[in-house]
């Protein structure tokens, strides 16, 4: 356990001395190395359960909208399942119609809102935006961030099984989901590039993810639930740029939108849920301004 401790602390002391790439590539080895995919599908399984009991979420049942989400999942997960065979994936659409979000937790759990579903103007948008939150599980983002957070010496402890309580831990003190939306500016980054990339190979329109920031983006200081998305994934012109440059150096290809059956979901989800549907990711009328959204 002495020769344990050495090279902990040592990978620690390497953390502090090198540039912002090398300590990601680091984080993401040590990460690797001290949380297995059963332990970050523990802690995703929390996740999930304080969603359900305490934030009290609900998911849509209506299977058309259920099954054209999956029919999108199932042609981006086995891109992420080749990256990362380690992940049981699991994909649910929380039912609300005024929240514009997704978002990822470690162990492969997956979550759109209807809201979302509404806001976006085609398939290839939706592939984008999961194909993004998929990359941040393969990334092991959320493991990264523990390690960062919490230190190498605290996530071995939760990998040798010595502080149990450790995943209950983050989870309440983040507030549920919290923690794991607390990306830095270059896993955002590295999540764009998944969500382009997977988005691509399954025959989307790569620009996809680019083009619902771009909508969301417009709609800024309209609808404050609207921009839930935005406040987690700072679409700024930066950013959108360094997508669309890594599409054309990657050479991605891809071509499909279908508008069609998007319109389709969306005509169904405004008449399941009436007139409360009807305005999600349109400012409403009259609405108040907003101030700009947190990072």
């Amino acid at each position: 356990m002495r020769g344990a401790s050495r090279r902990l602390a040592f990978a620690a002391a390497a953390l502090v001395a090198c540039s912002a790439q090398q300590r990601a590539g680091l984080e993401t080895s040590a990460a690797k190395a001290l949380v297995s995919d059963e332990q970050e599908k523990q802690l995703g399984l929390h996740v999930k359960q304080q969603l359900e009991t305490q934030e009290k979420v609900r998911y849509l049942q209506d299977p058309e909208v259920v099954s054209y989400v999956k029919s999108i999942t199932d042609r981006i997960l086995p891109f992420a399942k080749k990256d990362r065979p380690g992940v049981d994936w699991t994909v649910q659409v929380i039912d609300d119609p005024r929240t514009v979000n997704a978002f990822a937790t470690p162990g492969g759990y997956l979550y759109v809102y209807s809201g979302l579903l509404l806001a976006a103007d085609d398939a290839s948008q939706v592939a984008g935006v999961l194909s993004h939150e998929a990359g941040h599980v393969v990334a092991r983002h959320s493991a990264r961030q523990m390690v960062d957070a919490y230190g190498l010496q605290a996530v071995a402890a939760l990998a040798l099984g010595k502080n149990p309580s450790l995943a209950s831990q983050l989870v309440a003190g983040a507030g549920g989901k919290g923690l794991m939306l607390a990306n830095s500016r270059g896993d955002e980054s590295e999540a764009d590039e998944y969500g382009a990339r997977y988005a691509s190979a399954a025959g989307f329109d790569p620009h996809g993810i680019v083009h619902f920031f771009e909508k969301l983006k417009s709609m800024e200081g309209n609808q404050p639930k609207a921009l839930a998305f935005l406040s987690d994934h700072p679409a700024t012109p930066d950013r959108i740029a360094r997508v669309n440059a890594y599409i054309a150096e990657h050479h991605l290809g891809g071509s499909e939108r279908d508008p069609e059956q998007q319109a389709r979901i969306k005509a169904r989800l405004q008449q399941r849920s009436g007139p409360a549907a009807a305005g999600a990711g349109q400012p409403p009328a009259g609405a108040p301004q907003a101030g700009k959204p947190g990072g």
